[in-house]
């Protein structure tokens, strides 16, 4: 049962027999619940609640000094968030209308079977949880904040589209439902899901699976381990990677990749949260998070019928997509300078300064590994650099890409000849400077503000002043 191993406040019974108090209480924890609170005295239900947070209440209608009817208009008025579940030996069929009429969530009858009572309590905590995100989605949303910004330090960013995500997966860490993030290769899936780990505060290790290229075989034996003797070479037992995960995170990359066999059995696991290892008949169980990534089109791989339907709408319950670096350039001198001191750092060379048209031309470039691109062509450029700024020369792949701005003013310029009088014909004012200092960043940036705010060292609203 997944409430089960869903973190949860407690689930608070409150009845006036304390043999169905305890009866309720041992069924409960047959079935995994065992965050249980018992309050016998109905009088104090109120006053506890002030005090203490509670996910569900089972409430009996017919106490002494309080009833149920009395007690469940009261609580969906000031407690709306917590589902109540009316739990009474009254067949009404009025009381029962009466009482969903007012707000109580379900209406069981006792003696109510275990089955059932956990099915509308997983369903109860669902709903509680559903309503939670939904309002910390709304402030995050309201108010902008953030209050765990530290786990996602690795991801290096100053972009609102960005910002919006991290505030996203702040709300969906605690969640155990399954994560599919999306985005192109290179674009930082795998740090988006650390991330959501940290976040989630879950125990267990974060483990990370590359799907690609696994057969049903080796995807299975990768993730569930094997017996003795299951197949030639299995010498010893092997417990899989999900065993490995258990109260933390798995994750598994490149899910666009996996076959049609594999996918069943990742559906299973998902559903059931059990699993065999291989050539065994012993079933297991696991309470590790699943986060999938891909840099695939799965509705597309679904309409050719290379992806399974039950399985994506098992997997898109939360959906995260990361955008492509050439939809976030206000990143770009961000990025590039953090770079460039990990390479001088790695190559032991002192960290050369760029030119401002190298920030420009990256800018303009598609990039399609994305981050992880324009670290390997920023630490081949520090390699190839000897002194003096970093330039569009020392980028040698970039160089051939795209035709390089000459003109005398620059050989004049780098000649000691008199710059002002090159370009104004005299000694300009500090208000000409400026002006031809906008509009040439404006040029070279294509008309786009983050860019040329980073050309000019100032911020995109300080620029946006100035042109406007």
């Amino acid at each position: 049962m997944e409430s089960a191993k869903t973190n949860y406040f407690p689930i608070l019974l409150v009845d006036d027999e304390p043999e169905i108090l305890n009866l309720t209480r041992i069924a409960l924890g047959c079935e995994g619940i065992q965050n249980v609170l018992t309050l016998q005295d109905s009088r104090q239900l109120l006053p506890l609640l002030k005090e203490k947070k509670v996910s569900v209440i089972i409430l009996d209608l017919m106490m002494p000094y309080l009833s149920g009817i009395e007690l469940l208009s009261t609580l969906v008025s000031d407690f709306p968030q917590i589902p109540v579940l009316i739990m009474t030996a009254s067949d009404d069929l009025e009381t029962a209308i009466e009482c969903l009429k007012t707000g109580a969530f379900d209406y069981l009858l006792k003696p109510v079977e275990p089955n059932r009572l956990t099915s509308a309590i997983d369903k109860a905590l669902k709903m509680n949880h559903l309503q939670n995100e939904v309002t910390s989605l709304k402030e995050c949303l309201l108010t902008g904040r953030l209050e765990r910004s530290d786990a996602f330090a690795d991801i290096l960013t100053c972009s609102r589209k960005m910002w919006a995500i991290f505030q996203y997966a702040e709300v969906i860490s605690k969640s155990r439902q399954p994560i599919l993030i999306t985005g192109e290769t290179g674009v930082g899936k795998e740090l988006m899901a650390h991330a959501i780990h940290k976040l989630s505060e879950l125990k267990g290790e974060f483990v990370t699976v590359n799907v690609a290229g696994l057969d049903y075989v080796m995807f299975s034996d990768t993730l569930f381990g094997h017996k003795k003797g299951a197949f030639t070479g299995a010498e010893q037992q092997r417990e899989g990677l999900i065993g490995k995960a258990a109260g933390g995170t798995l994750f598994l990359d490149e899910i666009g990749d996996l076959n049609p066999l594999s996918q069943v059995k990742l559906l299973r696991l998902l559903q059931e949260e059990e699993y065999y290892p291989l050539g065994s008949d012993i079933l297991k169980f696991t309470d590790a998070r699943i986060i999938v990534a891909t840099n695939h089109d799965l509705l597309q791989l679904m309409e050719t019928g290379q992806f399974r339907k039950d399985l994506y709408y098992r997997l898109c319950a939360y959906q995260i997509n990361i955008p492509p670096l050439r939809k976030r350039l206000e990143d770009m001198p961000l990025l590039l300078n953090h770079f460039l001191e990990e390479a001088a750092l790695s190559l032991n060379k002192p960290k050369p300064a760029p030119s401002p048209d190298v920030v420009i031309y990256l800018s303009k470039l598609n990039f399609p590994g994305n981050i992880r691109e324009l670290k390997a062509v920023v630490f081949d450029a520090v390699a190839r650099h000897n002194n003096g700024p970093l330039i569009l020369k020392d980028f040698s792949v970039i160089a051939r890409q795209l035709p390089i701005e000459s003109t005398d003013k620059g050989d004049l310029y780098d000649k000691g000849e008199d710059i002002f009088n090159v370009f104004f014909g005299r000694f300009p004012t500090l208000l000409e400077v400026e002006e031809y200092m906008i509009n040439r960043a404006m040029k070279l940036a294509d008309g786009r503000l983050s860019v040329a705010a980073a050309l000019l060292g100032i911020s995109r609203q300080g620029l946006y002043k100035r042109v406007k």
